[in-house]
């Protein structure tokens, strides 16, 4: 792979333009529909009384600001080793690439956090006796596998929500898994081939992107990733690892001096407890923390990157950038913590139980529905009414029972925390107009 081709070519250039294509794929994203209904979903804890706790909007803002960090830097040291691609390209070509890539990360996941997609993929392996007969095989490990990257990168492609036609690099950058739901494991241990990046519904567009970008292709339908994904893996990781502590510490779940002990290890020699003793409040002596641990890992993982560059190129490098830096067990140490005492603490899991009920009793409405369209029965026939009406016109136009349901998918993964249950509220007649 080159970097030229991996850029999209030459008609990506932005040295004579006041705002660069990849610039646009950044503001696209940023005014998009599914981009604002982040603010009201979960990242890890429910949407709380408190301020500090991060949604999906802010972690994909701060994502997205350490990708471009990264991307920046990474791309200046590029352009010093590949001085031919600094006639068309800047530094700041590679940063907006990242910082785009990973403010769309998350825009596919279902309300409820990560507990949503159990939930859409229970549904459909619970009623496996009913359904699977209906659809191919790569449509049904489709649909028992729901997937929120490659939901992301469907509504990144998908003609509604504003048409957002994104630049081939900002959607490679996007696909950390460049690879369909069903496929043979010959490849698994590779990083990039441990889940699935698009639905067969956008196979053809992600071949099509592929072959464009001169992507290496590890067999007909797996490609290694573009490197840049590599980037916006890191800056997902630092911040999950890094700001998922600090909301820990914050709601109390963590001590603030274990807290305080795993940033260390992370910042290293750059730690001064006599500088942190300084300030008074514990949850500034923690936001500095945080921050120096976020600048560490930048630096580690463009360093590992650029190390590596050759490698990526040829497709030989396929870990997490994060799994191979000198911080490596400090990380490792701080996710044990926060599985024990976050990811597992009574708020989280209480969260996930209301997503599978709230989720399944969604589905359960409305799947038949859909299925029955034409012949539906008074009871179906209600629920089909609820859709949207732009909803209701896609469901009755589409061409097969697979692309049905994956419309309806689009509009329930794409419902916030509120809008689901609220609607399920309705539905199962706990909420009715006029009640109070």
């Amino acid at each position: 792979m080159n970097w030229e081709a991996l850029l999209g070519g030459l008609e990506s250039n932005s040295m004579n333009l006041d705002r660069s294509l990849f610039e646009k794929d950044f503001d696209r994203i940023i005014f998009s529909h599914p981009f604002r209904k982040l603010q009201d979903k979960t990242q890890v804890h429910p949407l709380p009384e408190q301020d500090f706790v991060h949604n999906r909007l802010t972690h994909s803002l701060e994502v997205s600001s350490v990708g471009r960090s990264l991307g920046r830097s990474v791309g200046s040291q590029i352009l010093k080793r590949h001085p031919s691609l600094k006639t068309h390209f800047t530094a700041s070509d590679f940063g907006v690439i990242t910082a785009s890539a990973a403010l769309a990360h998350d825009i596919g996941n279902p309300p409820f956090g990560h507990s949503g997609e159990d939930a859409i993929s229970d549904y459909f392996l619970s009623n496996r006796q009913l359904l699977e007969s209906e659809f191919k095989e790569q449509e049904w490990f489709d649909l028992v596998n729901f997937e929120g990257n490659a939901q992301g990168f469907r509504l990144l492609n998908k003609s509604g929500y504003q048409g957002l036609k994104l630049t081939a690099p900002t959607l490679a950058a996007f696909t950390k898994y460049p690879r369909p739901s069903k496929v043979e494991d010959q490849f698994k241990p590779r990083r990039s081939q441990k889940k699935y990046g698009y639905y067969i519904s956008e196979g053809d567009v992600f071949k099509t992107l592929a072959t464009d970008l001169g992507l290496e292709a590890l067999s007909e339908n797996q490609w290694v990733r573009h490197p840049l994904a590599f980037l916006v893996e890191a800056a997902d990781d630092i911040c999950y690892h890094i700001i998922d502590l600090e909301d820990g510490c914050n709601l109390g779940l963590v001590s603030h001096e274990q807290t305080v002990a795993l940033y260390a290890e992370v910042i290293g020699k750059r730690f001064n407890r006599e500088k942190l003793n300084a300030i008074k409040s514990k949850p500034e002596q923690i936001g500095l923390l945080r921050a120096l641990a976020i600048g560490e890992l930048i630096a580690q993982c463009e360093t590992l990157f650029l190390d590596n560059e050759q490698n990526i190129l040829s497709g030989k490098y396929d870990i997490s950038l994060t799994d191979a830096i000198l911080a490596e067990p400090a990380l490792l140490e701080i996710k044990k913590v926060s599985i024990d005492k976050i990811y597992r603490s009574r708020n989280v899991v209480e969260i996930e139980a209301a997503g599978f009920n709230v989720l399944n009793g969604l589905l359960e409405t409305f799947v038949p529905a859909v299925l029955s369209l034409g012949q539906m029965n008074k009871r179906q026939s209600v629920a089909f009414r609820l859709l949207p009406q732009d909803l209701k016109e896609e469901l009755k136009t589409s061409t097969n029972t697979y692309l049905a349901l994956r419309a309806l998918l689009d509009y329930i993964s794409g419902l916030t925390d509120s809008n689901a249950m609220s609607l399920y509220r309705k539905l199962m007649g706990i909420s009715l107009p006029g009640m109070r």
